[in-house]
């Protein structure tokens, strides 16, 4: 696969720009390499392809979000790998044709090259958030969601029109669904088209409608499982394809995309597959060695801490972190003990730690030695 250049670099931005940089951009560059103007230039056509396609991105906030997050490939699961689970992640479909957002800011196609609205379409994605626990990210699941959906109606099979009934031709455009006029541009006179206000595009009209839907749509309810992959992590995303709202004059239905709240451990702080806590242990338990009960995402275990333990000391646990996405591997466990010196002691408790403390040497408090020769080695 060629490598696909940055989106800001092809609109000649910097990351970070804003909503209006971004369209004052693309306007900019439209004009300049739109096939229209430049019959025959397979560059230019080629360029304004990569434009078209950079902006839908760029203007999109949650696909700019993914492309800022993961790159390309997390607006296109071809590139850079595949997904995962239910339908894998981040896929957000193909771009229209070199009029398509030119449009939107243009009125209508040039030279004729505007589509006509009864061209079949995707139908409109659908967005949920789902929350899971932190074990059911960390091991998989399956978890049923609910939505509601707009869908072909069956009785009209979408027309919009009664069973039995006929379309008539639309009389304003006389059943070419847009309607054409010029207009004088800094270009120079441009032909534009726009789609019929009449008839929607579609070059008919229902005589008839349909007692069943509104315009050939339905809402329907719609449960449906998900399979959530093992190691997923908080804020990434599901996708079912072709589960969101029908397509309409027979496109594919848009997709679903299910986007993870994945709720804190008590105990343990996720880093990428890697886990960590925090285990409290006693100064005589640091000081002396003690078995310590550590707790992991399988159950709780046994580990002897060594003797003269200092408060931070971290130890590793391998492969008791959270699966990898995919794979069978998993991550590590880190678990950093703290010394805890006891407060509110009795008279005895204090006289018993004096007559300690005047046991202790130099050996058995290397930190404490080492820090106060190099102090001593600084005014020599």
């Amino acid at each position: 696969m060629a490598e696909k250049r940055d989106y800001y670099e092809v609109l000649g931005l910097s990351k970070g720009a804003s909503e209006d940089e971004i369209k004052r951009a693309f306007k900019k560059m439209a004009k300049k390499y739109h096939p229209d103007l430049n019959p025959g230039n397979k560059e230019a056509e080629a360029k304004f392809k990569e434009i078209n396609e950079a902006y839908g991105v760029l203007s999109d906030a949650e696909k700019k979000s993914r492309y800022d997050q993961f790159g390309h490939a997390g607006v296109d699961p071809s590139y850079g790998g595949g997904g995962a689970g239910a339908g894998g992640f981040g896929d957000f479909g193909g771009f229209g044709g070199f009029g398509d957002i030119f449009e939107t800011f243009f009125g209508g196609g040039m030279g004729g090259s505007s589509r006509r609205a009864n061209a079949p379409a995707k139908g409109e994605d659908i967005h949920l958030r789902l929350n899971i626990e932190f074990n059911d990210a960390a091991f998989g699941c399956e978890k049923e969601i609910h939505y509601t959906r707009r869908c072909t109606c069956k009785s009209c099979k979408g027309t919009g029109a009664k069973g039995g009934t006929e379309l008539e031709t639309c009389p304003q455009c006389s059943g070419r669904g847009v309607i054409s006029s010029v207009q004088r541009t800094i270009l120079g006179n441009v032909q534009s088209q726009r789609t019929c206000p009449s008839c929607s595009g579609t070059g008919k009209r229902i005589k008839t409608p349909c007692p069943d839907c509104h315009g050939g749509i339905v809402t329907e309810s719609k449960n449906t499982k998900v399979k959530i992959p093992a190691g997923i992590d908080n804020g990434q995303t599901l996708t079912l394809r072709e589960q969101g709202n029908s397509g309409r004059n027979g496109g594919p239905a848009g997709d679903v995309y299910i986007t993870l709240s994945v709720a804190p451990h008590r105990i343990f702080d996720r880093r990428g597959n890697d886990i960590y806590c925090e285990i409290p242990i006693s100064f005589t338990d640091a000081a002396l060695g003690c078995e310590m009960t550590v707790p992991t995402l399988d159950g709780k275990i046994k580990y002897n801490v060594p003797e003269g333990t200092q408060t931070d000391s971290t130890f590793r646990f391998k492969g008791k972190g959270v699966p990898k996405l995919g794979s069978k591997s998993r991550g590590d466990m880190y678990v950093t003990v703290t010394v805890e010196i006891p407060k509110n002691l009795t008279g005895k408790q204090k006289e018993l730690l004096r007559k300690f403390a005047e046991t202790v040497t130099d050996k058995n408090l290397e930190k404490k030695t080492s820090f106060f020769q190099k102090l001593n080695n600084m005014f020599k």
